[in-house]
């Protein structure tokens, strides 16, 4: 029986599809995971993931929106805590990380394989057609 590439589970694989826009957010994540407890800042996150402040405040944002963070109590309204919504949503991001620590390549491809996706659905809608 010949190796086949390690596999993603159906319902990792649509939550990184539908839920995990870019690598950046991912490593975002995966670092306020493992550090619940930290207060986290844009320059503090940008530091870490070697981006500028402005993407670690848009990628806040997008944590923030996606329901995966939330800001830190007053008075620290420039901060921002790991807090996933609901235990499914923390039960999907625990399997994530655990499957990213074991198949970085694979799981980075499948985020890429969506941005590419997304990109040529982007083109393809400016295509002229050939009936118009």
């Amino acid at each position: 029986m010949a190796m086949g590439k390690p596999t993603i589970p159906e319902d990792l694989r649509r939550f990184v599809l539908t839920s995990i826009p870019s690598v950046p957010f991912l490593e975002a994540l995966l670092l306020m995971r493992a550090d619940p407890d930290q207060a986290w800042r844009r320059d503090t996150l940008a530091r870490r993931l070697y981006v500028r402040e402005k993407t670690a405040e848009d990628l806040l944002a997008d944590l923030c929106t996606a329901r995966i963070a939330e800001p830190w109590p007053a008075p620290d309204a420039d901060a921002y805590r790991y807090a996933p919504a609901d235990e499914g949503l923390r039960d999907r991001i625990d399997r994530l990380a655990d499957l990213y620590a074991t198949n970085l390549v694979e799981v980075t491809h499948l985020i890429h394989s969506s941005l590419d996706r997304k990109a040529q659905q982007f083109a393809d809608a400016f295509k002229w057609r050939k009936d118009s």
